[in-house]
């Protein structure tokens, strides 16, 4: 029998000391993205931050608001070379589970239309859309509209 060690994934607050490897994450996969200026505040305000490790290497992260009974996920993103592998629905199901140990019964976000590896993400997730944002994200020409999409934190699976 051959036996294939995995490396342990590991889901851990984000710190000061995480900033220049989710910064350069997210400049590599978003074409407007947060700056290392809007992490680190989140960090200050206290927000529920969080980086996915797997051997050390940081291959995910995700910022979450949380007031009073409603989380709000900020960013969340998945370097490229881990994408479709599933550390996406990793950090989506984590972020559920701590808003929801932090008192959250749902969980709301924001997402391009045109983003369809995330909302594919979302739906399986059982995600709903409940509004529109008009013009909210800046794009390449004009500004795109953002879908607002929630889900309940009672039960979580997926």
């Amino acid at each position: 029998m051959n036996a294939v060690l995995q490396p342990h994934v590991e889901m851990l607050p984000m710190n000061v000391r995480d900033l220049d490897e989710v910064f350069a994450i997210e400049e590599s996969v978003f074409p407007f993205p947060w700056t290392r200026g809007n992490f680190s505040d989140s960090l200050n305000a206290g927000y529920s931050a969080w980086v996915c490790r797997i051997g050390g290497e940081l291959v995910g992260y995700a910022v979450v608001m949380i007031v009073m009974d409603e989380a709000h996920l900020l960013t969340i993103g998945v370097a490229k070379r881990r994408q479709g592998m599933g550390f996406g629905a990793r950090l989506l199901r984590h972020v559920m589970q701590s808003a929801r140990a932090m008192g959250a019964t749902a969980l709301f976000l924001e997402v391009r239309p045109s983003n369809d590896q995330a909302l594919e993400l979302y739906q399986h997730f059982g995600f709903v859309r409940v509004g529109v944002r008009k013009g909210y994200y800046p794009g390449i020409v004009g500004r795109e509209d953002a879908l607002v999409l929630t889900r309940g934190l009672t039960e979580i699976s997926a």
